[in-house]
């Protein structure tokens, strides 16, 4: 029957798609479903319309969710698969990040066709991304760098690296293996010097709080320790700040059932930043990143965050 068919929401990048085909082929293999069984529905976000400036200066992190969200909420899709560092903090009433697949590569890709690492780069260079963590981490370990706004595709930004409109790019290693690129990179930055953004590496899947059918289905493909370590980081994101405006930066690490947290938070230029490590059990992966967001916030003081603030606007 049509009406049994599952329908998978995403956006329509490349790397979405490849996303949203695994989660299908993981839900194929757990439970012997056939390619009949599924629909992929892509759905262009407003994210995807506005290649002219930062995200941050046009809403933040909720421009790549809001449309398939109500597509999830109306029922014209049953769930939803996306980056889980593109997903906000605070979720529509009604929906819920339900599952997570095992977490990939969390490092940032260094990406060049001149130079081999970014400390090899050199003074003056000019680095290409759109992302305020990324800017504001190039801009703490290199300051004599030049950073501009670069968005667009993996192919567009590769483009724009032969024409020379920058010297360096960064990308996340995970999605470039997801596509199959990974040859791409020219050197992976270890999270001790360029910490990730929250959530880097890991596919959240969005569904419908209650939804038995589909939760049923979820919970074979669902990977435990990505939660406990995406609950952990979250948690730190929303108590700081879970929009696109504050350069952040958390990784969450499970070894049995320890769990280790660095987080970081920094000025836009990368003039000032406060960094914190907190542990604690995988049971509490929520309040340690609440504890450590906390413990950040006084660190850093009132007023750093009202400079963050004022660079932002």
């Amino acid at each position: 029957m049509a009406s049994s068919t599952i329908k998978i929401g995403t956006r329509g990048s490349l790397l979405a798609l490849a996303q949203a085909h695994e989660t299908k082929r993981r839900l194929m293999d757990a439970h012997g479903l056939s390619e009949e069984d599924f629909e992929i529905v892509v759905i262009k976000t407003t994210g995807d319309m506005i290649q002219d400036r930062p995200l941050s200066e046009a809403g933040g992190k909720g421009l790549f969710t809001k449309e398939i969200e109500e597509a999830l909420l109306d029922g014209s899709i049953d769930l939803a698969v996306h980056s889980s560092k593109d997903m906000p903090t605070v979720l529509p009433d009604g929906l819920e990040l339900s599952t997570y697949l095992p977490r990939e590569d969390v490092r940032d890709a260094f990406i060049s066709r001149k130079y081999q690492t970014l400390a090899e780069m050199p003074e003056g260079a000019v680095v290409g991304t759109s992302s305020l963590r990324r800017q504001a981490m190039v801009k703490k370990v290199r300051p004599d760098l030049q950073v501009v706004m670069y968005r667009g595709n993996v192919q567009t930004r590769l483009e724009k690296l032969d024409r020379g409109v920058a010297d360096a790019t960064l990308l996340a290693c995970a999605g470039l293996h997801r596509l199959g690129q990974s040859e791409i990179i020219t050197s992976a930055i270890e999270t001790d010097d360029f910490l990730p953004a929250v959530g880097q590496g890991a596919i959240g899947i969005e569904t419908r709080i209650g939804d038995a059918r589909i939760l049923g289905l979820l919970a074979a493909i669902h990977d435990v320790d990505t939660e406990r370590a995406l609950a952990c980081e979250r948690a730190f994101l929303g108590a700081l700040d879970g929009s696109c405006r504050t350069p952040i930066a958390g990784l969450a690490r499970i070894s049995g059932d320890a769990l280790s947290f660095e987080g970081l938070v920094l000025l836009p230029d990368g003039s000032e930043y406060y960094d914190i490590a907190e542990d604690g059990s995988v049971d509490e992966a929520e309040a340690v990143g609440l504890r450590a967001a906390e413990k950040l916030r006084a660190l850093a003081g009132t007023a750093f965050f009202e400079a963050v603030l004022a660079a932002s606007h």
